[in-house]
């Protein structure tokens, strides 16, 4: 019998995470009360993970993600998702030091050879980044659900926050964008063969080039661009860092049959929801379309890193996300002075 993994998920990968707007309602009232200093991230910019130091030259990063099926393969579906928990950890600037799963399985409707496979899928992408999973939690779920809680190690001078951008920074893109678009042709058996070896090689493509980049002085900041789609996250950083942005939308990589499909009209309901999301923050100039706007709100599953970096220190940037199969890594935009906006031109 052949299993089709998505059948059972109501919003597959990124896409089914909670909408910028309302996840920070649900958040406004729980602030972290009394952090301890050595805390050097917590909640409070909606970075990509905590940071706790240890001593003067170690400090501990811990993230999980975990979300449905967007494809129906289920190796596939553990390699993305383990790559995708383990971006967070490169983001901060973090080696990753081992993992523990989350696993929710349908326990009646999978069987144990499909459910083993979404295991191996993301043991391989955890052997690729040189660690272990250590350990874990499983439920018999609805639907099902896979991720990792990720642990790192960085000096602590070397944590790349999101809140650490600076006016005339550029703004560097790791992956091309589409990743949602293309999930949401795969529903429709509208995704060609090439399409999905397309979304399969930069889903399971791990970020490993942000922990070298956090040695860079040159760079500022750091995130990866998940759920929220680039204008979201990049909006993160823009609040954190109390600084406005411009993306130039001719710069953007984006994936070729994504944008065959979304100006087809293929897009994710999270792309709708993400834009509605934004508020006045994001804009767009007179002249771009609709498709544009899907693209720059679609919600990546495992999408790259986005880097504020000084200008002088671009092209060291782009040639060592290059040097790591990074291909399409482009810079995209700049950062100002200014409320925290993001406008596309």
């Amino acid at each position: 019998m052949s299993i089709k993994l998505t059948q059972f998920s109501h919003g597959g990968g990124c896409g089914c995470k909670i909408a910028p707007a309302v996840l920070s309602r649900l958040l406004a009232e729980s602030p972290l009360k009394a952090a301890p200093a050595d805390l050097l991230v917590g909640v409070e910019t909606a970075d990509d993970a905590a940071v706790y130091r240890l001593n003067d030259t170690q400090a501990v990063v811990a993230t999980t993600d975990f979300f449905t099926p967007i494809v129906d393969d289920p190796y596939d579906f553990g390699r993305i998702a383990a790559t995708n928990a383990l971006s967070d950890v490169y983001a901060m600037g973090a080696r990753p030091l081992f993992a523990l799963a989350v696993v929710g399985m349908p326990l009646a409707k999978l069987p144990e050879d499909v459910i083993r496979q979404i295991l191996a899928g993301g043991e391989s992408i955890c052997a690729e980044a040189g660690i272990p999973i250590a350990g874990g939690h499983s439920i018999d779920v609805l639907e099902p659900i896979y991720g990792l809680v990720g642990l790192g190690l960085v000096h602590p001078a070397h944590v790349k926050k999101n809140s650490g951008a600076q006016a005339g920074d550029l703004l560097i893109l790791g992956k091309p964008l589409g990743i949602g678009i293309l999930s949401a042709a795969l529903k429709k058996e509208a995704l060609s063969p090439a399409g999905y070896a397309e979304m399969i090689r930069w889903t399971t493509k791990l970020n490993a080039t942000g922990a070298r980049l956090a040695a860079m002085p040159g760079v500022h900041a750091m995130t990866d661009v998940t759920g929220f789609g680039l204008a979201g996250h990049l909006l993160e950083i823009c609040r954190g860092s109390r600084l406005a942005a411009t993306v130039e939308f001719a710069r953007l990589p984006l994936i070729e049959e994504a944008v065959r499909h979304v100006k087809a009209g293929i897009a994710t309901g999270a792309s709708s929801r993400n834009w509605a999301s934004y508020g006045e923050a994001v804009s767009l100039a007179p002249g771009l379309a609709e498709w544009q706007q899907k693209l720059i709100t679609d919600p990546q599953t495992s999408g790259g890193l986005l880097i504020a970096c000084a200008p002088e220190s671009a092209d060291e940037v782009l040639a060592a996300l290059k040097a790591d199969g990074f291909e399409a890594a482009a810079a995209i935009g700049q950062f100002a002075s200014g409320a925290p906006l993001v406008t596309v031109v």
